[in-house]
């Protein structure tokens, strides 16, 4: 049974950074891509970012510059290196799994981590 865990979300004032992961069991996650995906309130699901099986990465216009995704498939955990973070990436963050080792998936997979920057 496929599983995905988001953690390391928080609260974090605009500027700072957080480390969001995503532990997963299941499946063989070196063979997949994996996404990030999150939801402001009141706003649609929105893609953030992907990373193929291969570890080449690919990010949305509102993470490109300040996020960074990675992956560690002796530990089959992704993870989102968040920095310079703003008041409209207050979101719930999702991790997603991809179907093929390319492509990823706008579909959460887990439960989600709140994210909010205020001041």
């Amino acid at each position: 049974q496929v599983q995905l865990v988001e953690s390391g979300g928080g609260f974090v004032q605009p500027g700072g950074s957080l480390r969001l992961s995503c532990a997963t069991s299941g499946f063989t996650f070196s063979n997949f891509a994996m996404s990030w995906v999150r939801r402001a309130p009141g706003k649609e699901l929105e893609w953030v970012s992907d990373i193929d099986a291969g570890g080449k990465t690919y990010y949305g216009n509102s993470a490109n510059g300040r996020f960074i995704t990675s992956r560690d498939d002796a530990k089959s955990t992704l993870y989102l290196q968040m920095n310079r973070l703003r008041p409209e990436d207050t979101a719930v963050y999702y991790c997603a799994k991809g179907e093929w080792p390319k492509g990823g998936s706008r579909i959460p997979g887990g439960p989600g981590t709140q994210v909010t920057v205020s001041s």
